[in-house]
């Protein structure tokens, strides 16, 4: 696969430093530095773009300004790209009215379209939108994508006998490489701390999706988001070893 890595600031530049270390070998990836600054309306897209880019299957948008989505069809041509991802971790870089433009754009190109809000809700068949909605969406060189980088999924050997965790394999890491962090410092965590711990490596990291407090994820940030899915993705293998305490009313715990 060919990607071609869209950024303009210190977000995309971990992202892309992660994918180069941990890509798939026979991936290769570009990246292009887009302009900072925008007029308030874009007439001519050809004004801030290169006179060629090298051809991509893939185009991943990390660009932290709302007016480079304005350049992503234009450039989706140029390179022949038959998918494009674009990052929604501040709802500022993609505002949902620009949102919606941009996949009909695409669409009547004939090119997928997947907008992840945070982007490591991306699977191979869906990403959040909010945060009871999952927008689904049909695009091989996505979906290809997502195998390897999206919402994470790590996989935990536990040792019964001392119930902790004694191995973490990264099966999906988020392109940040939030999730490969995380496995590494959960190597000899209890099970009964193993899913708060995570929480706090995940924010240590540090998470670099926005703190503002959206309405359609009831008043939560998608940093705090973005680390309640990959708890969710330790919870259920974490379960049946955690210890269960019982209290009963009107006595002293020992």
């Amino acid at each position: 696969m060919k990607i071609l890595a869209v950024i303009n600031g210190v977000y995309g530049i971990r992202h892309v430093e992660n994918l180069m270390r941990y890509k798939p070998v026979g991936w290769s990836l570009e990246t292009w530095r887009a302009p900072t600054a925008f007029p308030l309306i874009i007439d001519y897209p050809e004004d801030f773009l290169p006179d060629r880019f090298e051809p991509c299957d893939l185009i991943l948008s990390l660009a932290e300004n709302k007016s480079v989505a304005e350049l992503l069809p234009d450039i989706a041509e140029m390179t022949g790209a038959k998918g494009v991802v674009v990052a929604v971790d501040d709802e500022a870089w993609l505002p949902r009215g620009l949102g919606r433009q941009l996949h009909g754009w695409l669409e009547r190109l004939g090119i997928g379209c997947a907008t992840p809000k945070p982007l490591c809700s991306l699977t191979e068949r869906d990403y959040k939108v909010t945060r009871r909605e999952r927008e689904t969406y049909t695009c091989e060189v996505i979906s290809d994508f997502a195998r390897y980088f999206g919402q994470p999924d790590i996989r935990l050997t536990i040792d019964e006998e001392t119930a902790a965790i004694v191995d973490a394999e990264v099966r999906v890491d988020a392109v940040c490489g939030c999730a490969r962090q995380v496995a590494e410092k959960l190597i000899g965590i209890s099970v009964n701390e193993a899913e708060e711990k995570a929480g706090l490596f995940h924010h240590h990291f540090p998470c670099l999706a926005s703190m503002v407090k959206l309405n359609d994820y009831h008043h939560d940030t998608l940093m705090h988001e973005s680390g309640r899915l990959l708890q969710e993705n330790l919870s259920e293998q974490l379960k049946p070893y955690k210890e269960i305490r019982y209290i009963a009313p009107g006595t002293r715990s020992e």
